[in-house]
């Protein structure tokens, strides 16, 4: 490590996100998609541990899926803020090491999470002055919802998801996680919306905003991509209906998949349906029960820790 004196270990949470309402909006002449969408973070996290060592930047995981060093995310925002604070090369003196919890490939965010308290961490060693705006810029150079996760709660996100204005938040509500066992990418859901509905790939698809009334009434609230999605996988639709019959509020595709949601207003409705969802999903860790968080618990839930 070169420069000031590291801080020390530091562990920081990653909690994880679902999309309560995302609208495709239209392909942009960039490939990109315009969209607008609520995103809302949930106390299910991963714990990323940060500690001195010899040597240039490590990611490690025990988890066989989570990609090592350069192919990481926390690879890709450590070196970007390694050279926004103005050093050259490549990052070096510092080891990462994530412990996972959230599913990968599943619409939560968990790369972009582990991104974003990477960089919430890794300030303290290479920018300890920086300001949080300057790291929301560094950010977002890595990817359009890293800033997110260095803000949480409740946020309307349009543009590719990098513009962001924060909402007042719902009433807290339990939530249900169902994975299939399978993941799908985000190109792939796009692309397929793309051929599903291509007089809408071609031009706009309504307005960026929240729908209105959507506290009130769940109902309104929508994700454009679980019909394409779900028409590739039918397991999504099948997973979306045994939550709504166990009593979910609201149940949907979160983000691209392959995760479905489900909101319960209570702890024991919310546990009962996990009982029902474990009878079906085979996949081990396959049904998961968390609960939506502000932007004040998600802020404590995130805060770096000195663990020396």
């Amino acid at each position: 490590m070169t420069g000031r004196r590291s801080p020390g270990r530091l562990r920081v949470r990653a909690p994880a996100k679902i999309n309560l309402d995302l609208r495709v909006l239209r392909r942009r002449p960039d490939g990109y998609h315009e969209v607008s969408t609520i995103l809302q973070s949930i106390a299910l996290h991963d714990t990323l541990t940060i500690a001195p060592r010899h040597g240039p930047l490590t990611v490690r995981s025990a988890a066989p899926e989570v990609p090592a060093d350069r192919g990481n995310l926390v690879w890709t925002a450590a070196a970007a803020l390694w050279r926004a604070a103005g050093r050259p090369g490549d990052p070096d003196g510092v080891g990462v090491s994530i412990r996972k919890r959230v599913p990968a490939a599943a619409g939560l965010g968990g790369a972009s999470s582990d991104a974003a308290s990477a960089l919430r961490a890794l300030r303290q060693w290479w920018a300890p002055s920086a300001s949080a705006r300057w790291l929301e810029g560094v950010a977002a150079d890595v990817g359009s919802d890293v800033p997110f996760f260095l803000r949480g709660g409740t946020v309307l996100a349009t543009g590719r998801g990098e513009r962001m204005r924060r909402l007042r938040p719902p009433e807290g509500y339990w939530v249900v996680l169902a994975a299939p066992g399978f993941g799908v990418s985000t190109a792939d859901a796009y692309r397929w919306w793309d051929l599903d509905a291509p007089e809408a790939a071609a031009g706009p698809r309504g307005k960026a905003g929240a729908p209105g009334g959507w506290r009130r009434d769940l109902g309104r609230l929508r994700n454009d991509l679980e019909a394409p999605v779900g028409r590739r996988h039918v397991e999504i639709g099948a997973l979306a209906a045994r939550l709504r019959a166990a009593g979910a509020l609201r149940a949907a595709l979160t983000g691209s998949g392959s995760v479905v949601f489900g909101l319960f207003a209570s702890r024991a409705r919310a546990l009962e349906a996990r009982r029902a969802l474990r009878a079906i999903v085979a996949a081990p860790g396959g049904v998961l029960l968390t609960r939506t968080i502000d932007a004040v618990a998600c802020a404590r839930l995130a805060a770096v820790a000195r663990i020396d």
